[in-house]
């Protein structure tokens, strides 16, 4: 099994790979909860204030039980693309982000 590999290396190749600003895809996977692609939506707001909720793409797993949200934002820098993917991931509803 693969050991986890350390965000600040996985920014660090990321970093080399894209010239800021950039359009950058997001995908994140919670539980199919009431509020769950609203919380997010806010979520990705206030860390990317042009962020238009309506161009998110939402889809739910074939049994109903899972909600995968597709955000693309406009990300200025690494820091903010660190603060962002660091707040999706530390929320309670939150499984995984791509």
């Amino acid at each position: 099994m693969d050991e986890p590999q350390d965000p600040g290396a996985v920014f660090d190749r990321l970093e080399r790979l894209l010239a800021f600003p950039v359009d950058f895809p997001l995908k994140i996977m919670g539980r199919r909860v009431d509020g769950f692609a609203q919380a997010i939506a806010a979520l990705v707001a206030e860390h990317v204030p042009d962020f238009e909720p309506a161009t998110m793409e939402l889809r739910a797993s074939s049994k109903g039980g899972w909600l995968s949200l597709t955000v693309v934002v406009r990300l200025e820098s690494r820091a903010q693309l660190e603060r962002l993917y660091g707040a999706l991931a530390a929320h309670p509803l939150v499984r995984i982000v791509l």
